[in-house]
């Protein structure tokens, strides 16, 4: 495989007389991505927290005898909003203006923190927080070295798209036959593909700047950028919770 930059995400090239002004420029680019992003997951929590701790979660959201969550008709069109967002983000971003695209991001964090909250129904508010830290901690140093590493993860792309399918499959399967086994492999299948999407979006994410750079697409690829990180954080935090949370009696 090719060695790349440490600094810049791209394969090597001489450097010019320009290289302080890309850099610079890639720092700022970085560093809009993660403010999004972790803006994002915040405001998702704080949603998530103030619905659960309301009455009104009441509307969307049942805890049956067995301790399993059942959505009214609102709360499944709560669950289901943010994929349609994601999907509007996702195929019409060209079309959309970038303060369009920040809207739709928002909208989408909020939509996520009132489906989300289901998980304090389900789960000690304790052992949320362990495990919040601990993804963010998880997060953060594998985001790191994506962004830091000389080698080119390119080719980790169809394996982890391939694991992802297979693992919503298996997820889909497992929703009928209810198998406790099976539901302990896949979050730790899981756990794993997550955390190779974080380093390998970083490192996408990060060379993505040398394409944008100058152009009216970079507002719109920082949030998409951020997108990217929050689904990888998100899906990374909740099976990590369902192997280490520990739920409400």
């Amino acid at each position: 495989m090719a060695d790349w930059d440490t600094r810049t995400g791209a394969p090597y090239v001489t450097a010019g007389a320009d290289a302080d002004t890309r850099d610079a420029g890639l720092r700022s680019y970085m560093l809009s991505v993660y403010n999004y992003m972790a803006s994002g997951v915040l405001l998702t929590g704080i949603v998530a927290f103030a619905f659960a701790k309301s009455g009104a979660i009441d509307v969307l959201f049942a805890v049956q005898e067995n301790g399993r969550v059942s959505p009214s008709l609102l709360g499944w069109i709560v669950m289901l909003a943010p994929l349609g967002i994601v999907m509007v983000m996702s195929f019409a971003q060209r079309s959309l203006s970038t303060p369009a695209m920040q809207a739709l991001y928002w909208i989408y964090a909020t939509t996520m923190g009132l489906s989300l909250s289901t998980i304090f129904l389900q789960y000690t508010d304790s052992s949320i927080a362990q495990v919040f830290f601990g993804t963010a901690a998880g997060f953060a140093g594998l985001s790191l070295w994506g962004y830091t590493t000389k080698r080119d993860l390119s080719g980790w792309g169809t394996f982890l798209i391939m694991g992802v399918v297979g693992l919503i499959v298996a997820s889909i399967v497992n929703m009928f036959i209810g198998s406790g086994p099976l539901s302990m492999a896949i979050s730790v299948i899981g756990v794993l593909l997550f955390a190779g999407l974080t380093a390998y979006d970083t490192q996408k994410i990060k060379s993505l700047y040398f394409y944008v750079q100058g152009t009216d697409m970079m507002g719109k690829t920082v949030v998409m950028g951020a997108l990217t990180l929050y689904l990888d954080f998100i899906n990374m935090f909740l099976f990590l919770l369902r192997l280490f949370g520990s739920q409400r009696n």
